[in-house]
């Protein structure tokens, strides 16, 4: 036997181990359904729950995290029997293995649940939930049976609809036990005294929501089966709008709630007056259609006779004798309008031929030349006045005058005019002149 350590033997630490164990569980196992009792349940202030799964001989740990087990809708209690599905798996920090939960809930309910799916599934298969053999219910029922508890809410609730919607219509309870062991034969007594009454034509089976243990009469298979053959429609309002049980699966119509059952079955004592007011406003109509018809065969029978007599047949050939002679004085009043038209052109061509049209033309013509020329004349002499102006400037800014009105002076040496210092010779006579007048100087 190998005791000593060789080179070739591979050292683990404790948290590859661990890691190795954990992988194996986890890919080896997976998740399974796991039935134990509930013990050490604990929450701490994280949400999550930590508990020990235990039956008869073992126990293991188990964890279930905050995601997951918000979702259940209740909490287990120690000594609590469960059902749960769990991931097999190993906490390496101590080298515990444990669950990890994804799912629990009461064993009890579990069972009911598989219970209740296989006779589902049952009676699905032989065509029980058809809708083919679900009956229609009836527009206006004449009398409605009621299957419930005479002392729960859901008889309450389902009155107070039925009186506020068809207090016309007569009702029948017929009381049973919804809840418990003897629930489900009770209820199949209650059918088969609405069979012999044979005055209901729709039946509501009610009761008011509770947990699947509560409902479970409606999921007894001697009494959907009898549902399944009732000769009166039958609508369930079973519990709240989550809750189904087998029984509604099988009646002619579903509701979510007894009140919407008793809604469903009952019309509308306002829509029927509504109703009744429209049928009345058609019969109405078609009777008066009925008469304006009949009147007016009347009317065209009447005037039938009327054409055959004797009188008729003056005033007709009278009629046309007018009409002809309105044709021909409307004839006569065309051919002189046409007349009268052309000779109206007629006149009009004479007077475009007329000599006092072309005279008339001519002057004006005439005129116009004649204003034309005024006019042209009138330019030309505010032109000539404008290059006149322009010129007279033009001169006058030229002038000497202007320059010596703005300080400048000429200077003559006898009738010579100075125009250089070159010119001038000390005891030389000047006469300087300016705008406003002469002087005479000397030079020095």
């Amino acid at each position: 036997m190998k005791t000593r350590l060789s080179a070739n033997d591979a050292v683990w630490t404790v948290s590859a181990l661990n890691f190795e164990v954990k992988t194996m569980l986890s890919e080896g196992i997976g998740s399974l359904w796991i039935e134990g009792e509930v013990s050490n349940f604990v929450r701490p202030a994280s949400g999550h729950w930590y508990f020990t799964l235990k039956d008869e001989r073992a126990q293991c740990r188990a964890a279930m995290f905050k995601g997951r087990n918000s979702r259940m809708g209740f909490t287990p209690a120690n000594g609590q029997q469960v059902l749960l599905k769990a991931q097999v798996t190993l906490y390496e920090a101590r080298g515990e293995y444990q669950l990890i939960v994804d799912h629990i809930e009461d064993a009890g309910v579990g069972e009911l649940k598989r219970r209740y799916e296989q006779l589902k599934n049952q009676l699905d298969m032989e065509g029980l939930f058809a809708n083919s053999r679900k009956q229609a219910l009836p527009e206006q029922p004449q009398h409605i049976g009621i299957i419930t508890s005479p002392t729960g809410a859901a008889i309450r609730d389902a009155l107070s609809v039925i009186r506020r919607r068809a207090p016309h219509i007569p009702v029948t309870i017929f009381p049973t036990q919804v809840q418990g062991e003897s629930a489900a034969v009770q209820i199949g007594h209650a059918l088969d005294q609405v069979r012999r009454f044979e005055q209901c034509d729709i039946v509501l089976m009610i009761r008011g929501g509770g947990s699947l243990e509560d409902m479970w009469c409606f999921n007894d298979e001697a009494l959907v089966r009898q549902m399944s053959g009732f000769p009166v429609p039958i609508v369930t309002g079973i519990g709240h709008e989550i809750d189904f049980t087998i029984a509604d699966f099988v009646a002619d119509f579903r509701a979510p709630t007894p009140s919407v059952a008793a809604e469903t079955i009952t019309p509308d004592c306002q829509d029927l007056m509504q109703m009744i007011d429209e049928r009345l406003s058609r019969l109405l109509l078609q009777m008066q259609l009925r008469l304006s018809g009949k009147r007016e065969q009347l009317n065209q029978l009447e005037r039938h006779l009327n054409n055959l007599h004797p009188q008729r047949r003056f005033e007709q050939f009278k009629l046309r004798l007018k009409l002809a002679s309105e044709a021909l004085i409307h004839q006569l009043i065309i051919h002189l309008a046409q007349q009268r038209a052309r000779l109206l052109l007629c006149q009009t061509g004479f007077l475009q031929r007329s000599p006092l049209i072309s005279i008339k033309q001519h002057q004006q013509y005439l005129d116009q030349l004649s204003n034309k020329n005024t006019l042209t004349v009138k330019q030309n002499l505010l032109l000539a006045r404008h290059k006149l102006a322009l010129q007279a400037k033009t001169l006058d800014t030229l002038s000497p005058l202007k320059t010596l009105a703005r300080g400048f002076a000429t200077i003559n040496k006898g009738d010579k005019l100075v125009s250089s210092v070159k010119q001038l010779e000390r005891g030389d006579e000047i006469d300087i002149t300016l705008s406003d007048g002469n002087k005479q100087a000397s030079i020095l």
